[in-house]
């Protein structure tokens, strides 16, 4: 399975496997369908949201819903960024993840699923640099997240996945709207939102 840390699939217990290969399919670029609606929910019960996400994957039919689910995300993102101890040299890196924020939430608030999938996964590769330094780039990071605690070493290997998604195409917003995947890509999306809004 490609991944940036190479030997983590090897790592995710044996019982998460199936649904693990349901969400993502072996392969350079996965295609989200309408199976990973239904995988993502399997994902998310093995992460330990599994109730909350099941109440907040239709927020998408509400914008106050979404709103404030949203508000609630990037408000839980910030204080866990503002907690994070780091040497003086990463002291602006928080600043620029923090800025990063309201671009990512324009993105989701757009249905532009793709475009924040992809936003998404650079974040949470600086959260991790922020949450656990240098080790975050080596290629054992999932297998030390595993020791670590199960469901984090499941939502870091997620974080490794979503960035094998394509970027959004000639950023036409009729296209985001129309996407096939809408459904597919905001349930892999929102998996990481709900996770870290309860983290």
């Amino acid at each position: 399975m490609h991944s940036r840390f190479p030997h983590a699939y090897e790592v995710i217990p044996e019982e998460y496997r199936k649904t693990v290969e349901e969400l993502f399919p072996s392969g350079p670029s996965p295609a989200v369908q309408d199976p990973a609606v239904k995988a993502a929910e399997n994902f998310a019960g093995i992460l330990g949201i599994g109730a909350d996400y099941k109440r907040m994957l239709d927020t998408q039919r509400s914008d106050k819903d979404l709103a404030q689910f949203l508000g609630h995300f990037q408000n839980n993102l910030d204080l866990l960024i503002q907690k994070t101890w780091v040497d003086k040299t990463d002291e602006a890196r928080k600043d620029k993840l923090q800025d990063r924020l309201p671009g990512f939430i324009a993105d989701i608030e757009r249905k532009n699923y793709r475009k924040a999938l992809k936003e998404f996964s650079g974040i949470l590769e600086e959260l991790a640099h922020l949450l656990f330094g240098a080790q975050s780039y080596g290629d054992d990071f999932a297998e030390y997240a595993f020791r670590i605690d199960t469901q984090m070493g499941l939502f870091w290997w997620y974080g490794a996945q979503i960035g094998r998604f394509k970027p959004a195409g000639d950023g036409n917003q009729a296209a985001w709207a129309n996407d096939p995947c809408k459904d597919g890509l905001w349930a892999v999306l929102l998996l990481g939102i709900c996770y870290l809004t309860n983290f």
